[in-house]
């Protein structure tokens, strides 16, 4: 619902004006067609009737209304009376100061605190009303056995029936013993509801980790016997002793410009005291269904003797 015409200071242009509420745009929403309207005015519509309120009664959905935010910043520049005008304020604010203005304006109603008093003053007066009027404010407690507080009213009433007084006392205890009773349910309630599903985003964490890290782990050890069956063969160089190798032609057609295998070159070993060395080239991986991995084709740690450049590759190679 929009801001009623007469809470403005001067006219307000027709334009800036609700064509279902009549009165100055709260939150103006533009529907497909270019009609404005009032958020809480043309939404409850639009949900129910699923047109435009407008005559044009054009085919509408909620999703179809959009924000005027130049317009909405026009209507917020507007002077406006405070809501509490009849009461006695008498300040006129932007309408974007209205909210922070009303939060602390003397004239805004407020409710006497003391308990069995309830009676509903002017912001600025409750203090007051409280500290030197309210007949519910206390003065005492009572000497004659219960030792309850004692109004400035039962003071002045000559005290009041013990009995009566405790009763309603054990009430207003019950009532708060309840109430409290309630917020702690619903805590508890909440809680348990927090408490399962954080249990559960810490199950789906954990499941989550121990999945990472099997991965890496069959990953680790793959890389880990790869490696050390390269260097074995790159340590121990064909020929040598104890070892026998063979050599092979291999004819590889090349598939998708690719022949299917990975090399890694050895190194020479200047240590070894018979003249061998570990130097060449040598198959570290087989592609699936590649070129390379055929029958009769290579294995892993083939070391490459020769190979030509031409499409249809000829290889010569040793094997262990």
């Amino acid at each position: 619902m929009g801001f009623e015409l007469d809470r403005f200071d001067g006219d307000v242009d027709p334009d800036l004006k609700c064509a279902l509420c009549h009165k100055v745009l709260e939150d103006p929403l533009t529907t497909p067609c270019g009609h404005v309207f009032c958020a809480g005015c043309v939404l409850p519509w639009v949900v129910q009737e699923g047109s435009c309120p407008a005559r044009c009664r054009g085919r509408l959905s909620a999703k179809e209304l959009n924000h005027v935010l130049p317009l909405k910043r026009l209507i917020l520049k507007l002077d406006i009376k405070c809501a509490y005008a009849a009461r006695g304020c008498g300040r006129v604010v932007k309408l974007q100061q209205l909210p922070e203005h009303l939060e602390r304006c003397d004239f805004a109603p407020a409710r006497c605190r003391h308990a069995g008093c309830g009676q509903v003053l002017l912001r600025r007066d409750v203090e007051a009303h409280m500290r030197d009027a309210c007949d519910a404010r206390p003065v005492g407690h009572c000497q004659e056995g219960c030792g309850l507080p004692l109004t400035h009213g039962e003071q002045r009433a000559g005290g009041h029936c013990c009995a009566r007084a405790l009763r309603a006392h054990n009430s207003a205890l019950q009532a708060r013993l309840s109430a409290l009773h309630k917020a702690l349910k619903k805590e508890a309630l909440r809680a348990g509801k927090r408490e399962k599903s954080l249990v559960a985003q810490l199950a789906a964490a954990q499941l989550e980790l121990q999945m990472t890290a099997l991965r890496y782990q069959k990953k680790f050890t793959e890389y880990s016997a790869r490696l050390d069956s390269l260097s074995r063969c790159v340590a121990a160089p064909p020929g040598g002793k104890g070892e026998e190798t063979k050599s092979l032609t291999l004819i590889l057609h090349r598939d998708s410009g690719s022949l299917g295998f990975n090399i890694i070159g050895g190194r020479p070993c200047v240590d070894n005291q018979d003249g061998s060395s570990s130097e060449g080239i040598f198959v570290s991986k087989i592609v699936d269904s590649g070129p390379a991995a055929k029958d009769g084709g290579l294995q892993i740690h083939d070391r490459i003797i020769e190979s030509s450049t031409d499409d249809a590759r000829l290889i010569l190679c040793t094997r262990l």
